[in-house]
């Protein structure tokens, strides 16, 4: 197998979204640090409730999936479909938001950690104007695999391979194919995985440091930053001297046009110009025929 070096690094940079949420964004600071088929990355952590406190009040989405993975917190999810959803710490909410959705995301917690990650994820044209919908993920569905040394990997999207066994995230079947592992790594500690070659894949550092690439080839990746991973099929990587916790994630390239204005993401910059006419006029979010 040929294993993956890390070709490029993107620190992540802080800024605010929402009404105000701090956080850092690695993937998305501009268009030059996307990776197909992801388009944002965010980083969100703070015990200081005025850094999230005012939230994420209704907005719209169109064209593409997010992904918040909450690791300490409470949030509650709220859309114009009428759907609630209480988002607790270790949950995932999977949205495709489809040819239209417009949701809040507001903290249900007044003082105390708040800490996780929002990640976009294009949509091929083909499925940019179905309808949206969602699944909110309990931590209890979300497999937490020990591994050898003392480290831990949870499988949100995706197979884990382990062992010579195969470990399987509750999400399956999507048209870029992601996968997404939360890996725990003592000091010193090794990880390997398979990653289909032809994806695109980058690694995300929130605790420690890691060494990615080949033993003898390998290079540093430090907290808060994003690594982006050459060609290949295996990933492999060596946690630093405090240890390490990740974010893998890989997956199919689109190979398609992408133009964004702000929380629409289409293939041409006249579908950008509809969804804001529609988003308007009350046509985003209604229900075809």
């Amino acid at each position: 197998m040929d294993t993956r070096e890390l070709q490029r690094t993107i620190a992540s940079a802080a800024t605010s979204d929402g009404a105000g949420v701090k956080l850092r964004r690695s993937l998305g600071q501009s268009p030059h640090t996307r990776l197909d088929p992801f388009l944002m990355l965010d980083e969100f952590s703070s015990f200081d409730a005025n850094d999230y406190i005012a939230g994420f009040p209704a907005h719209p989405h169109r064209g593409f999936e997010t992904v918040t993975y909450l690791l300490d917190g409470h949030m509650l999810h709220e859309d114009h479909l009428g759907n609630r959803g209480d988002l607790k710490s270790g949950a995932v909410q999977w949205m495709s938001a489809g040819r239209g959705i417009i949701h809040s995301e507001m903290p249900q917690q007044e003082r105390g950690r708040m800490r996780g990650f929002q990640l976009w994820i294009n949509l091929p044209a083909r499925e940019k104007m179905k309808p949206a919908g969602y699944r909110d993920i309990d931590p209890a569905e979300i497999p937490a695999v020990a591994l050898h040394g003392g480290g831990r990997a949870k499988v949100i999207a995706g197979t884990l391979q382990v062992d010579g066994q195969s470990v399987a995230g509750p999400i399956q079947g999507l048209a870029t194919e992601p996968l997404y592992l939360d890996v725990e790594l003592p000091a010193g500690a090794a990880f390997t995985q398979p990653v289909a070659r032809g994806h695109n894949a980058f690694i995300y550092v929130f605790e420690g440091s890691l060494t990615v690439g080949a033993a003898a080839t390998g290079r540093a990746l430090a907290t808060h930053s994003a690594g982006v991973l050459g060609p290949g099929d295996l990933t492999e990587v060596v946690a630093g001297a405090e240890g390490a916790r990740f974010l893998l994630l890989a997956g199919r390239p689109l190979g398609e046009p992408v133009v964004q204005h702000g929380p629409f993401v289409m293939n041409t910059r006249e579908e950008i110009e509809q969804a804001i006419r529609d988003y308007n006029s009350g046509e985003l979010t209604r229900t075809p025929g």
